[in-house]
């Protein structure tokens, strides 16, 4: 039988799993007899990456801005009510046609956006931005632990030990997000079907020494004697071993609830599960990628809108498939920087600094446009090209840790960080 110690103690480990198929019974198991009494609901945090860089002025467009319109001749859209055509939002911003299934969720005042959002830095390089976003800390690269690893571990303290799981943070890659490294336990999970362990955290010796040996992860546990694996014993790997000959069945997400046949609908479909399942999910990662629009970006067609289409629907499907639990769950998004004003002569549009988020949660106060974006004349502009970043994702980030997790230290969660918060949520 499975108990609560056998989870705690296999913190350490990350599993690569999660697949779009099927919830394994233990998952289910978890919240039930198996455990010593049922967890408790906890608030959960979803974030998605959106990988690339998103153009925030084709996402939510200030289309009253005339020098939009020059700087894109083959971007700029129109408001209206046809197909195809901008979504007008407050007479001031509105919404990309391929982001539509916002537009309700916005005049719900669920949905809030922040625009001018973005990184202090002002480095162009994906990789770089991604780091310090990651990290929380863009003043400086090596930072060891992510923002979110950081949250979990903050939240772990907050709580008794034995609500603390393996399933707090989970991060649904195949690798471990530089958001979730440091010293809490996180899961990374691909697919639940196929599933494996391996070492997370900072174990990387344990596992290129388990990968070059040719053993198991379990018997280079019972061979060395330097405890890299920290406190996962046999019973950790019992658990795992459970969990992968459980039989799977086939998961029904509420009626209604269609997720795209896409890498990120399956992710958000297996973050309901796992929400749904009660295994004490804290804080949960995905990722959209192909962001990075330099050539044909498009407007009703072409690679945004097809992204745009997939991170709206699968959005919306995880919504209302969670219909039950959406008091206990913000969804938030997140993207290393923006776009150029100007559009290139491929078609596309080049990096840039400030882009635009969403904060979707029963408790947002939503209906509105957050920040700052300045009229787009070139005297305005960063470099006389990009959105200023007029909002710190910190600002944005401590909010939502600070409102729905209930965090308090942001010294801790953005170390050398001491700026306000925005004021997302209702009181």
């Amino acid at each position: 039988m499975m108990n609560r110690r056998t989870f705690i103690k296999s913190g350490a480990l990350a599993v690569v799993a999660l697949g779009a198929s099927g919830t394994p019974l233990l998952l289910t198991r978890a919240a039930s007899s198996t455990l010593d009494k049922p967890l408790k609901r906890k608030k959960i945090l979803v974030t998605i990456f959106q990988r690339g860089a998103m153009d925030g002025l084709m996402a939510v467009t200030p289309f009253g801005d005339s020098h939009l319109a020059t700087a894109r001749p083959r971007l700029a859209m129109q408001v209206g009510k046809n197909k195809g055509q901008l979504l007008d939002l407050d007479g001031k911003f509105a919404l990309h046609p391929a982001f539509s299934p916002f537009a309700g969720l916005f005049r719900e005042g669920n949905l809030a956006i922040v625009h001018g959002m973005g990184s202090p830095n002002t480095t162009r390089s994906h990789f770089d931005a991604q780091d310090y976003m990651e990290t929380g800390t863009p003043d400086r690269k090596g930072t060891s632990s992510g923002w979110l690893n950081r949250a979990e571990m903050l939240l772990q303290q907050q709580h008794a030990k034995a609500e603390n799981t393996p399933f707090s943070a989970v991060a649904m890659t195949s690798a471990m997000p530089r958001s979730l490294y440091g010293d809490a336990p996180a899961l990374a999970v691909a697919r639940l079907e196929d599933f494996g362990v391996r070492i997370g955290g900072k174990n990387t010796a344990a596992a290129a020494l388990a990968q070059s040996s040719g053993k198991g992860f379990e018997a280079l546990y019972e061979q060395t004697s330097q405890k890299l694996l920290r406190g996962t014993g046999q019973d950790s790997f019992d658990a795992m071993k459970l969990l992968s000959e459980s039989n799977f069945q086939g998961y029904t997400p509420t009626k209604g609830a269609v997720y795209p046949t896409s890498p990120l609908g399956d992710s958000l479909k297996q973050i309901a599960q796992l929400i749904k399942a009660n295994v004490g999910l804290e804080i949960a990662f995905a990722e959209s990628g192909g962001w990075d629009t330099h050539v044909q970006q498009g407007t009703v067609n072409g690679a945004f809108s097809r992204r745009a289409q997939d991170l709206a629907d699968s959005i919306a499907a995880f919504w209302h498939d969670i219909e039950l639990y959406r008091d206990d769950v913000v969804l938030m998004t997140m993207t290393e920087f923006g776009r150029t004003v100007k559009e290139n002569g491929s078609g596309g549009t080049d990096h840039g600094r400030g882009s635009c988020l969403f904060v979707l949660g029963n408790h947002v106060q939503g209906g509105k446009v957050y920040g700052e974006l300045p009229t787009l004349v070139p005297e305005n502009l960063a470099d006389g090209r990009d959105v200023p970043v007029t909002t710190d994702f910190r600002a944005v980030f401590s909010s939502v840790a600070s409102s729905h997790l209930s965090i308090r230290d942001m010294s801790k969660l953005f170390p050398g960080w001491n700026g306000a918060s925005i004021q997302l949520f209702n009181a």
